[in-house]
């Protein structure tokens, strides 16, 4: 009996310690058979979620992008279009038809510190403007970049040429009409952005004639057409550098290089920008998207366009040497009024639900004195040619202006 009791404890011993997994697994299996869709739904849910907010940072990333500082990086692909497959080119910056010789000006992306600038996708671009109209404001720089922008689309569409419908002066003014995208693109001239006495239409090489701006008055060439328009494209400053009379009210308030004074003043210039933001943030109706591009540098050296100055360098500036040499007198002023101007304008567009964009290329274009024509151009209907280092040969660095057009749009389009 004591050997049957000895056997039945060990038997209930054993019992006892049988792994407490082989009892809970079926269990277990049934528990998880059951909560499986459960979990399944709560993963995708978070995968979706996870998916959203980072997708949402990284649109918050691009679009908050400092594109304006960075670099000039080798691009060995070479341009979007040369002068044999862009009939576009204003004869003027048709650098390659007129025998520039060297290739290197050709060969750099502007590259910003924080992001990626994208390549220009024309179809991208004419899919956002269908049905849409675009102005180009200024004065031959805005001309310069819409005729960058003619070019990058040109291998995707050719426009038709509509400005006998529009203007009476084709010289000046021009109208771009895409029918497959019922596009229009249009250059409204206005080189003061506001009224001026246009006395440079009698004689627009006569550096010394006096120029009278109406300072609280827009150029009625622009302020009467630009309410229809989508996007609004306003540059200009060059004709700034003239003999200027200011006036306001209908009184003279100040002049420039006038009565043995040779300095700028920067007074006319700052307001006549406040005037053309004020007009075309006070249009009623106008809805479009507008864009501030800042004041393009020009490059001569020994001597200024009028006096044998010329702008032959071949590569991009990085010495601080270098860039002495080719700093532009008054940049950093007109870029100064530009920016605080803007940023008023900016102010005033948010309250009144109007967008309001820049595209400071002003950075970047400081040292690419390798970009100009110089005198591998030629002026308009005559058959000689000038030391251009102001405008920008096509194809060239104003191209990146184009890109960085396209991809502001994408943030408010």
């Amino acid at each position: 009996m004591k050997l049957e009791g000895t056997e039945i404890l060990k038997c209930n011993y054993a019992a006892r310690n049988i792994p407490r997994g082989v009892v809970l697994l079926p269990f277990t299996l049934v528990v998880i058979l059951l909560l499986f869709p459960l979990l399944r739904t709560l993963n995708l849910s978070a995968s979706k979620i996870f998916a959203t907010s980072f997708e949402s940072k990284e649109e918050t990333r691009r679009s908050s992008c400092n594109v304006f500082s960075g670099n000039w990086t080798p691009y060995l692909k070479g341009p979007y279009y040369s002068n044999e497959t862009c009939p576009f080119i204003f004869d003027k910056q048709n650098c390659l038809l007129h025998g520039r010789p060297d290739r290197e000006f050709l060969q750099w992306r502007w590259k910003p510190n924080e992001c990626q600038l994208p390549l220009f996708d024309a179809a991208q671009f004419l899919k956002m403007v269908k049905g849409k109209s675009m102005a180009f404001v200024g004065d031959s720089i805005g001309r310069n970049q819409m005729e960058s922008l003619l070019c990058l689309l040109s291998s995707v569409a050719r426009p038709e040429d509509i400005t006998g419908k529009h203007a009476s002066d084709s010289t000046y003014f021009k109208w771009w009409f895409y029918p497959d995208h019922n596009f229009t693109l249009a250059l409204l001239w206005s080189p003061f952005l506001v009224k001026s006495s246009k006395s440079y239409l009698n004689d627009s090489s006569n550096f010394y004639l006096a120029e009278k701006l109406y300072l609280d008055e827009p150029d009625e060439a622009w302020a009467s057409q630009i309410e229809d328009f989508d996007v609004v494209i306003f540059s200009g400053g060059q004709w700034f550098f003239r003999p200027l009379t200011f006036m306001e009210h209908g009184h003279v308030v100040g002049c420039q290089k006038c009565q043995n004074n040779t300095e700028l003043n920067f007074y006319g210039y700052r307001i006549a920008f406040r005037t053309a933001f004020k007009t075309i943030l006070n249009l009623k109706g106008f809805k479009g998207l507008t864009f501030v591009v800042t004041h393009s540098p020009n490059h001569f050296e020994n001597g200024l366009w009028n006096t044998g100055g010329g702008c032959n360098r071949t590569k991009l500036v990085t010495t601080v040497e270098e860039k002495v040499a080719v700093h532009p007198y008054g940049i950093e002023e007109l870029h100064q009024i530009q920016i605080e101007e803007f940023r008023e304008a900016e102010n005033e567009a948010k309250k009144k639900g109007l967008q309001l964009g820049l595209i400071d290329i002003t950075e970047a274009m400081l040292v690419r004195p390798d970009g100009h024509p110089n005198s591998y151009g030629h002026a308009i209907d005559k058959n000689i040619t000038v030391n251009d280092c102001v405008h920008w040969c096509l194809p060239g660095p104003v191209d990146t202006w184009n890109e960085i057009l396209l991809y502001h749009m994408k943030t408010r389009m």
